[in-house]
């Protein structure tokens, strides 16, 4: 099983240069990192983890994550780099292909490309996304981006995104692309067994061994092996028997999570709190 670390970087938490020293030390297989472009003070779209709660701090200090993995990967070798999630639907497709590439790229083959679809409403609109189009959005500029990450000369028609014939470089070191990893529940299902690598579900937020069986359902309804999508649990808990049970469900790895206002003293102990977590409960 695959296991790694999650921070909720900001500008008050531990240094990025730190944290991925830190977590590729101790043999963390991964290091993940959210997005989100900004936070509009005018909020109503409830938090999801906990309706009618305050937005906890965090989110509205984050770190862009591709300048934050970048970093990461300069004092790197092996850590895989993550983004947990890339809110793709705000994005232009043309400009964050090139990002990713180029990361891919600098890290010598090192990224999986974790998308998302969002949760708030306000943010989107900033964007000029339509919340109840954004998976329909997402999906389409994910598509261009594979076509621009494969092919020599690349063109897209679409409802969202439309581009002629096209040279963009780098192209990914992953051939064909870096692993896309799709965030979310029941509704993300679909777009994992269409055309996702993975799938990130949320611990605490919704019935994960479940929806493994329903996803496993839905790939072999497609006629896709569902051994080839990769679950990989964000936020997960340090509780050995509901791990288990994950594990038993279908789950190839899970990243802990570090404090994301802690100074580097406290983020060390609470990496090796998860080393002994991890290899006495998830070796093997």
């Amino acid at each position: 099983m695959r296991v790694g670390i999650s921070c909720f970087l900001t500008d008050r938490s531990v240094n990025i240069l730190d944290l991925a020293r830190e977590a590729e030390a101790r043999e963390f297989d991964d290091l993940w990192v959210p997005e989100h472009t900004h936070i509009p003070s005018g909020r109503q779209t409830d938090w999801p983890m906990e309706e009618g709660s305050q937005l906890p701090e965090m989110y509205k200090r984050s770190l862009d994550p591709f300048v934050a993995l970048s970093a990461a990967a300069s004092v790197t070798e092996r850590i895989t780099l993550g983004t947990s999630i890339c809110l793709v639907a705000q994005h232009d497709p043309i400009i964050l292909a090139k990002t990713v590439s180029t990361l891919d790229h600098l890290a010598n083959g090192r990224l999986i490309f974790g998308v998302g679809f969002g949760w708030n409403a306000e943010e989107m609109l900033h964007h000029g996304v339509n919340p109840d189009r954004r998976r329909t959005i997402a999906r389409e500029k994910v598509m261009a981006m594979k076509e621009l990450w494969t092919q020599e000369e690349a063109s897209f028609k679409g409802t969202y995104v439309n581009f002629e014939s096209s040279w963009q470089y780098p192209k990914p070191l992953q051939t064909p692309h870096p692993p896309i990893w799709v965030g979310g529940g029941k509704a993300a299902l679909r777009h994992v067994v269409e055309w996702g690598d993975g799938w990130i579900p949320i611990e605490g937020v919704m019935p994960v061994p479940k929806l493994i069986q329903r996803m496993r359902s839905m790939a072999e309804e497609a006629d896709r092996d569902p051994d080839e999508i990769s679950i990989y649990l964000a936020g997960a808990p340090e509780d050995p028997v509901r791990i288990d049970q994950y594990r038993q469900a279908g789950l190839h790895g899970l990243a802990l999570g570090i404090t994301w206002d802690g100074d580097l003293d406290t983020v060390r102990r609470e990496l090796d709190a998860h080393v002994e977590f991890r290899d006495r409960y998830l070796a093997g």
